[in-house]
């Protein structure tokens, strides 16, 4: 087994952050798993048990998050990006989820909604920026 630089925290932390449902999760681990395989949008449907439309909006929002990216310009296809950090995070994400399935799926499903969230990030985002103007 490999040593890992991250810490389980900083799993709790990825999920509360990135990942939207449990679909979303099992997405990611499926790319990261069999990388560098790139994912066709029907074959990831059918693996997630989801309708195509599903699984396509699921697959962009991995993407504007950028956990992955399409592998061509129809974005019918999607591809895990590797990097050491990243796959050491991906690593203990999978061990996690696999050993504590029913808290990791507890705690994305005890999440706000991600409309919530992403009207909360957008706030603190502005009044970040407010905070840093110059005064005059």
């Amino acid at each position: 087994m490999s040593e890992w630089k991250t810490r389980p925290e900083e799993v709790d932390q990825f999920i509360l952050e990135q990942i939207d449902s449990v679909p979303h999760l099992e997405a990611l681990l499926l790319i990261w798993r069999n990388r560098p395989k790139a994912w066709p949008l029907e074959i990831m449907a059918k693996a997630l048990y989801v309708p195509v439309e599903l699984a396509g909006d699921i697959l962009r929002d991995l993407t504007l998050r950028g956990l992955i990216e399409p592998t061509s310009e129809s974005q019918r296809e999607y591809q895990y990006v590797s990097s050491p950090s990243e796959d050491s995070l991906m690593e203990l994400l999978e061990t996690t989820y696999r050993r504590e399935l029913i808290r990791v799926t507890r705690m994305i499903h005890a999440k706000a909604p991600s409309a919530v969230r992403e009207f909360a990030r957008a706030f603190r985002f502005t009044k970040e920026k407010e905070k840093d103007k110059p005064k005059e």
